[in-house]
């Protein structure tokens, strides 16, 4: 059996809540929702349940905005050669096809888009990058998702007479980029209200600013919304705030008028209804990412902006057939990942998790880490081979700065960056060995025993009866989930079998009937709970859950999912 998670119920103020249940007149488990969202009074919730785009902030309060504004107009007025400059992940690759298609609408002088190469030239701003923009007189490049940390190669570029607009969202060090205009929140002086836009969302503030100065209609940036909320689903930033709108507003736009990329990778994913945020992390977005991991990122630039029917279903076929390829790289990889650690004691008994091979593809080393941390809860790196150089992604378990750790080892590495729960290094071979000992002790000195088990976050605990379409109705409404308003987790307590109902499903899966004293009774599915059978059989117990809708032979009905049980105490 697997080992308990951590259950914890969120601490709420009883005072907020009553608060809200007098204000909205709501089920108070519903206004129990909204107190652990941050919500506490009746406009918050009236903002919460009916985001407005007028709600989004002004572009212009964003540090250097105005000047990054003022460069292009200059650029565009003395017909200079522009180069939108992206990484090669969702985020990137939506941001410059937002910023290059509303230029290109703008602007009819030299434009061209750029992402580096993940094999050849790696993350970020790349020499070769620079180099090509010189070679063909390009005079401006903006950065989209990337540049932050690359205060020598901008001022390479600028030594080349280049000038550069850099729109990051990544933790800015303390010494930044000698650029013309940094867009980026996290700047320790930035005003601006909202710090956890993606990088595309920082493009997409660009072009508001830059409509706004042209006089034109917000409507003419809205269509870009399916992209932007493609890209905060992918690149998982937080679903609250500034977020929330832009999300809920592409998801619409997704449904009602997608761009033909987004409709033509949504059949390929085989999806016939309307597509969620999760549709988003789990559908489209690999197949986005394919195409930087398994070819060139290119490729996803090339299909969003096309717009060619016959050339879009080409290039969207290119990226589905990436992303099997990669599936069976990614599946191969972590075989051989778990394999090697299964045989090692020494590993077994760490607190961090980094492995190395050379010959790994360095396109899926990221999804490795977050596979092995569903097996050995902890921070994790998996590194290969790139360019003579260990490469290679970190991924971090709940309350865990993997980015902070990584720093701390920053003297024995060339490169690195990234969040709170996902990193990239590269640093020299002959490194590696001393690299996994260091990262050991930064991490096994650093990290609490609380951080070392799985925690499930729980909103509330209720009763099984209140599982019924008028609550179910109220928390669609909290959509789009993602982090900072995940999909609401409840727990309910001395639970029965009804009838010796419940069964292992394929011995794999658990699926319960459950009951509970009054005579309630609601059924679910547990994947891969299998291992839990005889706790539902044996006694009374508590089942943690989300409530979904299941859908069979054209009647829909309500279930819960079940996210694990123990026996009740």
């Amino acid at each position: 059996m697997k080992p308990d998670k951590r259950w914890t119920l969120k601490s709420v103020d009883s005072a907020v809540i009553n608060s809200l249940y007098d204000s909205l007149q709501v089920h108070p488990a519903v206004c129990r929702l909204l107190a652990a969202r941050g919500i506490t009074d009746f406009e918050a919730a009236k903002t919460f349940f009916r985001p407005q785009l007028t709600h989004l902030h002004d572009p212009f309060l964003m540090k250097g905005m105005r000047k990054a504004v003022d460069r292009i107009v200059e650029a565009i007025e003395w017909h200079e050669r522009i180069m939108v400059y992206g990484d090669y992940d969702v985020d990137g690759t939506t941001a410059v096809a937002v910023v290059y298609s509303f230029l290109k609408r703008n602007y009819k002088g030299e434009l061209t888009y750029y992402l580096p190469h993940r094999y050849r030239e790696g993350y970020g701003v790349s020499k070769q990058g620079i180099d090509f923009a010189h070679g063909n007189g390009y005079t401006l490049i903006i950065t989209l998702d990337c540049g932050i940390k690359s205060a020598e190669l901008i001022t390479y570029a600028q030594s080349l007479g280049i000038d550069v607009i850099v729109c990051d969202h990544h933790l800015p060090d303390a010494f930044l980029p000698p650029a013309v205009a940094i867009l980026n929140p996290k700047q320790a002086d930035c005003k601006y209200p909202y710090k956890e836009l993606s990088g595309c969302g920082i493009g997409f503030k660009l072009i508001c600013a830059l409509a706004i100065n042209w006089k034109q209609s917000l409507e003419t940036v809205y269509p870009y919304l399916d992209l932007v909320a493609t890209s905060i689903a992918a690149d998982i930033v937080p679903l609250d705030g500034e977020n929330r709108t832009l999300a809920y507003f592409g998801i619409r736009r997704i449904n009602e008028a997608p761009c033909p990329a987004i409709a033509i990778l949504k059949e390929l994913g085989g999806v016939n209804r309307a597509l969620a945020v999760s549709d988003l992390v789990f559908v489209i977005g690999p197949r986005v990412n394919a195409a930087g991991r398994m070819d060139d990122a290119r490729k996803a630039v090339e299909l969003f902006i096309e717009t060619d029917p016959e050339k879009i279903k080409s290039l969207a076929a290119s990226l589905h057939s990436d992303n099997d390829d990669r599936r069976e790289v990614d599946k191969m990889t972590t075989e051989e990942a778990l394999a090697i650690l299964n045989e090692d004691i020494v590993a077994q008994q760490r607190k961090s998790t980094v492995v190395y091979r050379e010959h790994w593809h360095k396109g899926v080393v990221g999804i490795v880490a977050s596979r092995l941390i569903d097996h050995f809860y902890r921070p994790t790196i998996v590194l290969t081979s790139a360019n003579g150089k260990a490469t290679g992604s970190a991924r971090s378990v709940s309350g865990f700065n993997i980015y902070e750790a990584i720093h701390e080892c920053r003297d024995l590495l060339d490169n690195y960056g990234g969040h709170f729960y996902a990193a990239g290094v590269t640093l020299s071979t002959s490194k590696v060995d001393e690299f996994i000992e260091r990262f050991e002790q930064v991490v096994s000195g650093t990290i609490t025993e609380d951080q070392q088990t799985p925690e499930i976050e729980i909103d509330a605990e209720i009763p099984l009866f209140l599982i019924k379409p008028a609550i179910y109705n109220l928390i669609k409404q909290f959509e789009p989930f993602g982090p900072a308003n995940m999909k609401p987790v409840f727990v309910s307590r001395n639970l029965l079998d009804f009838q010796g109902s419940s069964s292992t499903v394929k011995d794999l899966h658990l699926r319960i009937v459950a009951q509970q004293a009054g005579g309630a009774i609601t059924e679910g599915i547990g994947f891969g709970l299998a291992d839990k059978y005889e706790v539902v059989r044996s006694g009374y117990f508590d089942m943690v859950y989300t409530i979904d809708e299941n859908e069979h032979n054209g009647t829909t009905r309500l279930q819960v999912k079940v996210i694990d049980v123990r026996k009740s105490r």
